[in-house]
């Protein structure tokens, strides 16, 4: 990094808002803000390409054009995550697969892809709809009792109910592990607190944080917050430990035993992921390492509870504001007649308006907004439109110079209103009955969207999530009727890794999404 760097950019010329800060550039403002909601505003306000300020005055991409979308994630050794998000990363998750890069990455995709396949998905859904219905259990009682009941039911914190079920059932499918954080009668485990750790995000940004992100040497200076991250980090390394000696106890000498006839064979994702590694068919070469293997442990944890018990919060926010999209999505749901439906029964063919639910909160709502890349070379970037730099000459290309920053704007290319039209922004599941043209373009791995990422680095546990959250959805809204339990304009949204919703004026009390739940009439 050097201070001289931004007046020799090729990305000096492209249009963007003025720094407000010498040292944040315009970071500071973005992470006071709604989630890209100054990115949205700069995109109207610059078009499709513009830049912004970064770290001492570092120029940053920022593109809402497809094609250059495209080029940026399917050159992903070309363009990879900054070092020092990298380093923020492994703090919070281990060196896992969403840290790693390069061959070591595909590495670890090619033995993992298993754990993640149809088939895997499958055997774990009845997992899903066992804790959705533990969970349905926990609040009908919680809402017939007396005790703070009203007529339209009973105000309920829905995201720390949704924490705790998307954790035990990661402990089952993950790692067949009993967190039992749905037991009523005990107080959220070490590995609960462990994340609310981890994931607390107050907008707040301090001189050391800044210099530890890019100078790792500075880590070595105690602050409070570091403190409580490598302790909650301690938990999960401790937690994932034994259970990688479990698993490997269970496959070891076994394992030509077990492929030949079948049996011993966990379903969940880290014994998938043992065997695929020990397999003796797999060359020495490619196999992980113990360390690797364990890096999985808290990117399985944290991806698969975090990202979906988040995103699922936002479902039932949007339909508490949409009475008549739940009441329609409630009656499709009961034209299912068991409570323990097959994946085939959640499928888009089954339940096409759950699917759409389910498409437009993850277009509308996603939980992972944005995420970083840095050029790798100097490189010439296509682009669909054309675009005017700060001295009116019309560009076809964006130049790019090795070591310049890209941001990829999940959230907005989402919700795009050039893309999706002039309602991009409201909640509208029917749009998936005729989606527009231009969403075709989309390069995501799934649903011409953007919030599973496309190319080499798309999310590898997306089919996990839709199903999990289908699984979620179809059991609490059968059940429940769901209203505002606050205004929604009290809702606020902090960013750190995944989007959680907060109260405004309430950001040291944590995330929360207090809701008014009512039982159904049968």
């Amino acid at each position: 990094m050097g201070f001289l760097r931004p007046l020799s950019s090729p990305l000096r010329s492209l249009p963007g808002p003025p720094s407000s800060n010498f040292i944040y550039g315009n970071l500071s403002e973005i992470r006071k803000a709604d989630v890209l909601e100054l990115h949205e505003k700069w995109a109207q306000e610059y078009g499709n390409v513009f830049k912004y300020k970064a770290f001492f005055g570092e120029d940053r991409l920022c593109t809402m054009d497809l094609r250059a979308i495209n080029h940026i994630l399917t050159h992903s050794m070309d363009y990879q995550k900054p070092p020092q998000a990298r380093r923020n990363l492994a703090r919070l998750l281990g060196d896992g697969i969403l840290v790693t890069e390069g061959e070591k990455h595909r590495q670890q995709r090619r033995i993992m892809n298993p754990s993640f396949g149809p088939s895997s998905i499958r055997d774990l859904t009845p997992i899903f709809l066992e804790k959705a219905l533990q969970l349905r259990d926990i609040w009908k009682s919680e809402v017939m009792a007396e005790s703070g009941k009203t007529e339209n039911g009973k105000v309920i914190d829905v995201l720390s109910w949704l924490s705790r079920t998307t954790l035990d059932v990661i402990g089952l499918a993950g790692f067949d592990y009993h967190f039992d954080t749905l037991n009523v009668r005990q107080e959220p485990g070490e590995l609960n607190k462990a994340f609310a750790t981890l994931f607390h995000a107050d907008g707040s940004f301090s001189i050391l944080q800044l210099l530890q992100a890019f100078f790792p040497i500075f880590n070595i200076i105690p602050s409070k917050r570091g403190n409580e991250e490598r302790r909650a980090q301690g938990t999960m390394q401790r937690i994932g430990q034994e259970l990688l000696r479990e698993k490997k106890a269970g496959v070891n000498g076994n394992f030509d035993e077990e492929k030949e006839q079948g049996r011993g064979r966990g379903k969940d994702l880290l014994s998938v992921l043992v065997r695929a590694n020990m397999d003796t068919e797999l060359p020495d070469s490619q196999r992980m390492s113990d360390e690797d293997v364990l890096a999985q442990v808290p990117t399985f944890l944290v991806a698969g509870h975090e990202t979906t018990s988040t995103q699922t919060t936002w479902a039932l926010w949007v339909l508490a504001m949409h009475p008549g999209f739940q009441d329609r999505l409630r009656g499709e749901l009961h034209s299912i007649d068991t409570d323990t439906p097959s994946i085939d029964d959640l499928s888009a063919e089954r339940l096409p308006f759950l699917d759409a639910v389910v498409r437009e909160t993850l277009r509308s709502h996603s939980a992972v907004p944005n995420s970083i890349r840095l050029a790798m070379k100097d490189d010439i970037i296509p682009l669909s439109e054309p675009y005017t730099d700060k001295n009116g000459k019309i560009c076809n290309e964006i130049r790019i110079r090795k070591g310049d920053g890209v941001f990829i704007p999940i959230l907005s290319i989402n919700r795009y209103p050039q893309i999706w039209g002039e309602d991009a922004h409201e909640f509208n599941p029917d749009r998936w009955a005729n989606p527009p043209p231009a969403v075709q373009e989309i390069p995501g791995v799934w649903g011409n969207l953007m919030t599973f990422l496309g190319g080499a680095r798309s999310c590898i546990g997306y089919r996990f999530a839709l199903y999990e959250m289908k699984a979620l959805l179809f059991t609490l809204i059968r059940n429940f009727e769901f209203s505002l339990a606050i205004p929604a304009e009290k809702i606020t949204k902090r960013s750190l890794v995944v989007t959680r919703p907060y109260i405004k004026g309430e950001e040291d009390k944590g995330a929360q999404m207090p809701l008014l739940v009512k039982v159904c009439d049968p």
